[in-house]
């Protein structure tokens, strides 16, 4: 059953059944309608989920399953090799209608706990004044349905864990990762020193500050990248850029206090004292416990390969300087699973490639690759990116050349992928995601840069149809583990996500079960993903009190 819903704004709004279709329905309270109309386990159908759901979440109301047409409509365009077009119900519309069709609306940039939330996002539909909004859904659904029945089967699971992905990525911004702002606070003022008025360097910067001049023999600002370079021509080792790697080439005294100064400025600015105040929100626990939680902005589908992205905050990276403040509320765990070596192993998959396979099938596929091409696991681990990625120089030209010979299917796969890209082709993940088709490509390959260009596409479709598929692959875990949790209470369940790892905060009586619910998950993603195939794409799963105990080796 698909119910469509459109919110007014006010609480309220309308609701209808799109199997029939039913009678549109007229509800005050929104939130208290769809909740009850949820035990029936229909697919909601909306514009836009994080336009959405959160209010719903806000209301304390959970749903299984929907269709979001933007997302949808940005997976047909794809398809269609029309990337960038606009994708919102109200350009949906447009386009039916033959009408001009409207930009999308611009979504700011993550406030994190600043915002104030409104009942319900502001309508970013689109839609011209006046449309009847629902039957305006009803007709963008149906037109999508019939799009997608005309294309492989993959592409309709696509929709739908996209979908998915859409409903998890907005509980894990209502939900919250669990942070300790006290144990943040110890971290920086360890590191970084105490915490200086604003507008000021941290002690421990600005005595590297000072120390950089003094080896300069003049003041220098490490914050501006054009006084570094000066200084450097002023010591006699003129570099082109401020860099690290360009930097330790210089033997010099002066270069380690500017990497220590990078590497700790960089903290600063990322994950310092600002953004623990605007990112984490503080409540009191037991016992006067200063408790947290980081409320990310995620953007699903955010990049072309369907990776995710952010508006702020910085979600798709803890540090590790500061992974020991993500902790656990008392009496409950983190529940760590990480998907190791996920893109070696979805090329194994796709490619048909027996001995890749078999190499997928171990816990360690990069020490089966070393036995099976003479050398070091390193090695193995290097052939098999520079496979992936398209690296042809340098060390990794003979460990290549091991690689094709020992996986000749696999290295076709990607092959055929790069020759594609290089004539300027798209290529599609395993569902059916298709890479963007390059912008001005005739002008661009016919000019003196055209043998570079051609060669930079050929890489990035060579590692999209890997990449991309480790995305679903993502998409598809996500999606099951949701359905396979147990019942928890409010808070508890999927709360960071990072292309392949996820992390759930639980309740430590219910972390046997989680657990389980992560070891089936991951089974009924591999198969509904790839069917009867001896690659296992092992989930390293740790239980720990807090983040930084929860990794596993490098």
């Amino acid at each position: 059953m698909r119910i469509g819903v459109v919110a007014d704004g006010e609480g309220g709004g309308w609701m209808q059944e799109f199997d029939g279709p039913g009678p549109v329905r007229r509800v005050d309270d929104l939130a208290r309608a769809v909740g009850e109309a949820e035990r029936d386990g229909p697919r909601w159908v909306w514009g836009a989920t994080e336009d959405v759901y959160p209010a719903f979440l806000r209301a304390g109301v959970r749903l299984g399953r929907c269709h979001d047409t933007a997302l949808t409509e940005a997976l047909l365009l794809g398809r269609e090799g029309r990337h960038g077009e606009p994708s919102s119900l109200g350009a949906a519309w447009a386009r039916l209608h033959g009408l001009p069709v409207p930009e999308d609306p611009v979504h700011p940039l993550g406030k994190g706990v600043l915002a104030q939330p409104a009942l319900f996002e502001a309508d970013r539909s689109t839609l011209p004044p006046g449309t009847d909004r629902l039957a305006a859904l009803a007709e963008v659904h149906a037109d999508q349905e019939r799009r997608l029945a005309a294309l492989p089967a993959g592409m309709r699971l696509l929709a739908a864990v996209e979908s998915a992905g859409a409903l998890a990525a907005a509980e894990m911004g209502h939900d919250g990762l669990p942070w300790r702002p006290d144990v943040h606070d110890r971290i920086l003022t360890e590191v970084l020193g105490p915490r200086p008025p604003a507008g000021q360097r941290p002690p421990v910067l600005a005595e590297l500050a000072a120390r950089i001049g003094e080896a300069v023999g003049r003041e220098v600002n490490p914050d501006s990248p054009a006084q570094v370079l000066r200084a450097m021509a002023w010591i006699g080792h003129p570099v082109e850029s401020t860099r690290a790697w360009v930097l330790e080439r210089v033997d010099h005294p002066v270069v380690p206090l500017l990497l220590r100064y990078k590497e700790l400025a960089r903290l600063h600015s990322a994950n310092g004292w600002a953004w623990l105040d605007t990112w984490v929100e503080e409540r009191e626990g037991p016992g006067g416990l200063r408790l947290g939680r980081f409320h990310p902005d995620y953007v699903v589908g955010g990049v072309v390969s369907g990776r995710w992205a952010t508006r702020g905050g910085g979600a798709l990276q803890i540090p590790k300087a500061v992974r020991g403040a993500v902790r656990a509320d008392p009496g409950w765990v983190l529940v760590r699973a990480d998907a190791g070596q996920l893109e070696p192993r979805v090329l194994a998959a796709v490619s048909g490639d027996a001995a890749l396979a078999a190499a997928a099938a171990e816990d360690d596929l990069y020490a089966r690759l070393a036995a099976r091409t003479g050398g070091d696991r390193e090695r193995a681990k290097i052939g098999m990116l520079a496979a992936m990625y398209g690296q042809t120089g340098g060390v990794a030209a003979p460990l290549l050349a091991a690689m094709r010979r020992s996986f000749p299917r696999a290295l076709e796969y990607v092959d055929a992928a790069a020759r594609r890209g290089e004539e300027g082709g798209t290529v599609r993940s395993w569902l059916g995601r298709t890479s963007p088709v390059p912008q001005g490509w005739g002008a661009a390959v016919a000019g003196p840069d055209g043998e570079r260009r051609r060669r930079a596409h050929g890489r990035f479709t060579r590692n999209f149809v890997v990449q991309a598929t480790a995305a679903e692959w993502a998409l598809v875990l996500l999606a099951s583990l949701r359905r396979r949790l147990p019942p928890l209470p409010e808070g508890a369940g999927i709360v960071f996500f990072v292309h392949d790892e996820v992390v759930l905060h639980v309740p430590r009586e219910d972390a046997a079960r989680v657990v389980r619910a992560v070891a089936e998950a991951e089974e009924h993603t591999r198969t509904v993903l790839f069917g009867d195939t001896p690659v296992r794409f092992p989930l390293a799963v740790a239980v720990a009190r807090d983040y930084a105990s929860a990794q596993g080796p490098a």
